[in-house]
């Protein structure tokens, strides 16, 4: 799908979805066209327009920088990863390509991240702030994709401390101090997995960013550019590492209540093995007993006394009591 958008009053409006029937003159060519998830004949039309070259889908998944970051045909070309559904139980992450050719932003994406519907309805209002050309385009789409994973950080770390508090509860009487359960535990397990999962979309984003943002910039050294467009590039730029410290600090977090999770799930399975190891060890003499007066000798004198079921019976109870106490004495159970 190919959407234009055109300026009106320094404004961003949507001109036209789909390919127009009519040619373009180069005086009235959008400040930016929008290709999602494109035919080939919207690749097409856009390339005859603007006398480039897009990359296929292909080519933008490629990691090397050199295949994401050049310029061609009097172009700059810029391909970032994005991190989108991220409010989701399974965020993703796309390659979404910057192409600037003069005052014209094309944007070529596969997939539709929140951030472009968000910047399209901030730029439509009467009081945004106004367009001026593509590379301000750019710049807005960029600084929405790092709020919508700022949103996602905050409620990472939300989350977060939702898990430790339920990890590190204390035990104790009552329902609420009671000690996480085993259920708790696998929950608080798989909450931490989606977290660093996200947490590792959301750092590979902000590297490519940073990236595109670093290369843009040295770009238009040559260029010249206005100083408002080289501020808005360094507030982007702190925010990316802003973001990151960020990120890192809360992947550190996870690391450490992951361990914490493992670590009171093994105390957990370790207290079950000691009761039966102590149950064991407690039920061991008395079988011992049992099984002496068990065994088929023809003389055996306490098998012809009165009292001896009792004191056999006696026996068994007092072998069983003494290790208890002195496992209880020596603080094992």
């Amino acid at each position: 799908m190919l959407r234009s958008y055109r300026r009106e009053n320094s404004h961003l409006v949507l001109a036209q979805e789909g390919i127009p029937t009519e040619v373009i003159a180069p005086i009235d060519l959008p400040v930016w066209l929008d290709l999602y998830n494109p035919a080939p004949q919207d690749n097409r039309y856009v390339e005859q327009l603007l006398g480039i070259s897009l990359p296929t889908r292909e080519e933008m998944q490629e990691i090397e920088v050199s295949a994401r970051l050049y310029q061609e045909d009097g172009a700059e070309f810029m391909t970032l990863t994005a991190a989108s559904q991220l409010e989701s139980d399974e965020p993703i992450n796309t390659p979404i390509t910057f192409a600037l050719k003069g005052t014209t932003l094309v944007t070529v994406r596969y997939a539709e991240p929140k951030a472009f519907a968000n910047f399209v309805v901030r730029a439509q209002r009467s009081n945004a702030v106004p367009v001026a050309n593509g590379e301000q385009i750019m710049m807005g789409l960029i600084e929405a994709l790092l709020d919508r994973m700022a949103d996602a950080l905050e409620r990472v770390g939300t989350g977060i401390d939702q898990v430790s508090r339920q990890v590190f509860r204390k035990g104790g009487k009552g329902k609420e101090k009671a000690s996480p359960s085993s259920d708790d535990l696998q929950a608080a397990i798989e909450r931490i997995g989606q977290d660093g999962d996200l947490l590792t979309k959301v750092r590979e984003s902000l590297v490519s960013i940073n990236r595109v943002l670093t290369y843009h910039t040295s770009v238009d050294q040559d260029k010249k550019v206005t100083k408002e467009a080289k501020a808005r590039s360094k507030v982007l730029y702190r925010d990316v590492v802003a973001l990151t410290d960020q990120a890192t600090f809360l992947s550190s977090k996870v690391n450490f209540l992951l361990d914490a999770t493992l670590g009171l799930i093994n105390l957990q399975q370790n207290q079950i093995i000691k009761i039966f190891s102590v149950a064991a060890v407690v039920f061991l003499p008395p079988t011992l007993v049992a099984s002496i007066y068990g065994m088929n000798f023809a003389d055996i004198p306490e098998l012809r006394w009165g009292l001896g079921y009792p004191f056999a019976l006696g026996m068994m109870v007092i072998s069983a009591i003494l290790p208890y106490l002195y496992f209880k004495r020596r603080r094992w159970l």
